[in-house]
């Protein structure tokens, strides 16, 4: 039976790069991990083996570290640009880059008043440690022409210890859960948002400051939400974004509901008065969806691990 080749694409996956500016004795990491996939006209590598047209993986491996130095790493997005318009731009058979980084946040260790046996506390501006917050995602794909630019967070864990219900929900011979009112709400954000920045006329957002505002109106969404449901939560969340940021035209959530149940401790003569809760990590509702401007067609997929 023939075949055809069908959507193809090759590059170097998880580039670890680290860059450290110094700006005189204060110091400033960014920490990414770097993929890119080229496409193009790439049918006689799979089809004859041939490599004419073919830009090794260790070039483009090569290339993340160069550009960290020729470039420096400004934000994920626009390091991410970077790459993306060289490999169309100087290879002729490359009709598509997409760059996928993810970036892992450090932050300055704060060091004592009194003063160091070894280095004066007013002289350590080079110590960090790890955010244990999200992990920042971006995704960058440029077909020589046009630009999308989608960006994001993942494992970023919140909670409500109150001002959430659950009641009135459909009920069969099946449902055995009891209606809440007033129960703890978490759960562990994945989300990605995408830029109406298409094309290099258009003026480039700032973005450091995109992410930073858009996941401060994120958390205050969801704290300020009296929620009666991890939808109408999310949902906040989207509009709270969409409405206060311009750059932005759509956005997706994918929300595990990291359900606490109450401890029964009557058997031990205790009452339990929404103190003691027992989390649960499986299994979980998973609430998902997509917050967008009106008039927008929706481009983020809809299962987020494939961007």
């Amino acid at each position: 039976m023939p075949t055809i080749l069908g959507q193809n694409q090759y590059g170097k996956a998880e580039n670890r790069v680290v860059k450290i500016t110094r700006d005189g004795a204060t110091h400033h990491i960014k920490d990414l991990n770097v993929s890119v996939a080229l496409s193009g006209e790439m049918d006689d590598v799979h089809l004859t083996g041939s490599n004419a047209n073919v830009l090794p993986t260790d070039t483009t491996k090569n290339t993340v570290y160069a550009f960290a130095k020729e470039y420096g790493i400004e934000s994920a997005e626009q390091f991410g640009i970077h790459l993306a318009r060289h490999f169309v731009n100087s290879q002729d058979p490359i009709h598509q880059a997409r760059i996928r980084i993810e970036e892992y946040s450090w932050e300055r260790i704060e060091t004592s008043d009194a003063n160091s046996k070894f280095i004066g506390s007013e002289d350590v501006k080079h110590s960090f440690v790890r955010k244990g917050q999200e992990t920042r995602v971006s995704e960058i794909t440029y077909n020589g022409s046009e630009w999308q630019v989608i960006s994001g967070l993942k494992d970023l864990v919140v909670m409500n210890s109150t001002n959430s219900e659950f009641w009135g929900y459909v009920k069969d011979k099946y449902t055995t859960l009891q209606e809440a009112y007033d129960r703890i709400l978490a759960t562990q954000v994945s989300s990605r948002w995408r830029f109406n920045w298409t094309d290099d006329e258009q003026r480039m957002p700032n973005w450091e400051r995109s992410y930073e505002q858009t996941k401060k109106h994120m958390l205050e969404a969801f704290a300020e939400t009296y929620s009666l449901s991890l939808q109408q939560t999310l949902y906040q969340m989207g509009s709270r974004i969409i409405n206060n940021r311009s750059e932005i035209d759509e956005i997706r959530f994918s929300l595990p509901n990291k359900h606490h149940f109450l401890v029964d401790l009557e058997p031990f003569g205790l009452k339990n008065d929404n103190e003691v809760y027992f989390a649960a990590d499986r299994p979980y509702g998973l609430i998902e969806a997509t917050v967008l401007r009106d008039g927008v067609e929706p481009r983020i997929p809809v299962d987020l691990s494939n961007l």
